[in-house]
């Protein structure tokens, strides 16, 4: 039979023109005889939920790690012999079989960075104890003395040989809604997760309490089973699922590619202080140069903050501003200061990161309108007249003595000077009189950098709706910002509650009219959105609402740019 391989590539380009937009899901190969190799359940189930696999083989080099996760947009890490008990801490057991020294390092390396990037991630068998491993989980080396059910069979792998109990309204309990309950599922190990670490949840055990399944606390898209799914038919729900997520993470991901995100207040340098290492990933702080990365956020605006009082405010402030230059000098392969919309869209096209400087609290004037032109000067974009507390400028939402009754006379002065300049007017944390004081002195459109709906959550420092619709309708922008106490009076806030923020607030002012300040390293982040590396999940969250790309683009800061644009303007 003659095969014409010609006629067979040019239907494949006439049906794929521009390439498949299948997700492509990454599988750690295991090592064995000095090769790599990977059991066909594995990339077979892939390919049947709808997925491109993808083998990763076992190297332990840090760059080749980053980049293959940055082409990957699930993963699985796949089962296979021991993990060496000296990551843990633990010395071997007698009970211990052969460990696997080529995969350790790699995979306990893709675990923890694959988390850090929310990549959509499954975890079988050896898997799910190597997502234990690497986040301080106790693994048992040999579960025999411990077990009354027996885990590790002869059957063949495709029949299930016992059953699993899973918790209610967790993630697996979804995927699996429509399967009788206990689920039953196949067995081939020696070794379980005894504690999860400190990042899961156990979700599944079996009749004789032995870990079968564990979940992110903090994630939606990040499970380990200890059972082999690719080996069942009953397997497929979970390979649909992480495709499915896969999807979802790539989607968001291709958004951000054509997208400039823009976070319009961060205080971050409220914690130069403490020594912060800003090219590292460090946990001192919310946002730095990895978590930005991770979370693919462009831009950030860092405010020098200043409290009430603080002696020699100017110098106060300019030191803020020097360390901000020195940290982008150090970092200039990566970080580049911006002035202008024109600057981040530059930026963004030489794969840098942004910073914009900012002032929160006007005190940093020192009361001398020239020290406008200095901070002009500097690079600044936008001032926020005031902070907790009355200032010489105007009176605060917070802490207030009603001193002025809303903006002063050197406030006045203020705002028509900073329209002058081209510096953003920013009435997040003014009062209700000063706000609308700004409104009437402004010749140009003012901003709220950071202030949520007080429709949702009763707070002076949240904007009511006539205030948004006066905002509005001067052309100016309310930023939704994520601290906990400004988005509901009691309890825990989440993710949800910004989107319904948010959506609040599109529905008074209009698309064009919002974006985000998340007050990061402010006492702003919440679950689900934390720091940077997580403001993925905000556009994977708009995406889940139908948002289109020109509305994410106008939320993501291109809203917040049209008025800096239009302020800037000579």
């Amino acid at each position: 039979m003659k095969f014409d391989l010609q006629s067979y590539l040019d239907d494949i380009y006439t049906r794929f023109p521009e390439g498949g937009g299948k997700p492509v899901i990454g599988i750690t190969g295991n090592y064995e005889e000095l090769t790599c190799k990977l059991g066909q359940g594995y990339y077979k189930s892939v390919v049947k939920a709808g997925g491109v696999p993808l083998v990763i083989p076992p190297v332990a080099d840090e760059q080749v790690i980053v980049d293959t996760l940055e082409r990957i947009d699930g993963l699985i890490l796949s089962g296979g012999g021991d993990i060496n008990p000296l990551w843990a801490s633990e010395q071997p057991s007698p009970k211990l079989h052969g460990i696997n020294q080529e995969r350790d390092l790699p995979e306990l390396l893709i675990a923890r960075l694959a988390y850090n990037r929310q990549i959509p991630t499954l975890g079988i068998c050896r898997g799910i104890q190597t997502l234990a491993t690497a986040f301080g989980g106790k693994v048992s080396q040999d579960i025999s003395d411990v077990a009354c059910v027996k885990h590790s069979q002869d059957a063949d792998r495709s029949e299930p040989t016992h059953s699993v109990r899973i918790e209610k309204d967790s993630i697996l309990d979804h995927i699996y809604a429509s399967y009788p309950r206990p689920l039953q599922v196949n067995s081939f190990h020696h070794q379980a997760v005894v504690e999860p670490g400190e990042k899961f949840r156990v979700v599944a055990k079996s009749e004789d309490s032995i870990v079968e399944a564990m979940e992110s606390t903090e994630y939606k898209s990040i499970i380990g089973v200890q059972w082999h799914p690719e080996c069942l038919e009953e397997g497929l729900p979970l390979f649909q699922w992480l495709v499915n997520e896969a999807a979802d993470y790539r989607k968001a991901h291709r958004v951000h590619d054509h997208v400039l995100t823009l976070d319009t207040h961060c205080d971050t340098p409220m914690f130069f202080p403490q020594g912060i290492h800003f090219d590292h990933r460090d946990s001192k702080i919310l946002v730095d140069l990895h978590k930005m990365t991770e979370g693919r956020q462009d831009a950030t605006i860092m405010v020098a903050y200043l409290p009430q009082p603080t002696e020699n405010p100017t110098a106060f402030a300019d030191n803020i501003f020097d360390k901000i230059e020195e940290i982008v000098s150090q970092n200039q392969q990566y970080i580049a200061l911006a002035r202008t919309p024109n600057d981040l869209w530059m930026n963004k096209h030489l794969h840098k990161k942004s910073i914009m400087l900012g002032i929160e609290n006007g005190i940093a004037l020192d009361g001398k309108l020239e020290n406008l032109q200095h901070f002009k000067d500097r690079g600044i974009v936008y001032m926020t007249l005031c902070h907790n507390g009355d200032n010489d400028i105007c009176d605060s939402a917070s802490r207030s003595d009603n001193t002025h009754g809303g903006v002063s006379a050197f406030g006045e002065q203020v705002i028509h000077e900073m329209n002058r300049l081209g510096i953003m007017v920013d009435m997040s944390h003014a009062g209700e009189r000063s706000f609308y004081d700004a409104l009437d002195i402004s010749a140009k459109p003012i901003v709220c950098s950071h202030s949520s709906a007080r429709a949702l959550c009763d707070h002076p420092r949240n904007l009511t709706d006539d205030q948004m619709r006066a905002l509005a309708k001067k052309g100016g922008v309310a930023q939704t910002t994520i601290y906990n106490g400004f988005l509901r009076k009691d309890g825990e806030a989440t993710i949800m509650d910004v989107m319904a923020h948010l959506e609040h607030t599109i529905e008074v002012m209009g698309i064009d009219h919002v974006g985000l300040g998340t007050d990061f390293d402010g006492d702003g982040g919440v679950r689900g959105l934390a720091c940077s590396s997580e403001l993925i999940n905000f556009t994977r969250a708009l995406l889940a609402r139908r948002f289109s790309e020109e509305d994410i683009q106008k939320i993501w800061g291109g809203n917040f740019l049209r008025v800096m644009n239009e302020v800037q303007k000579k």
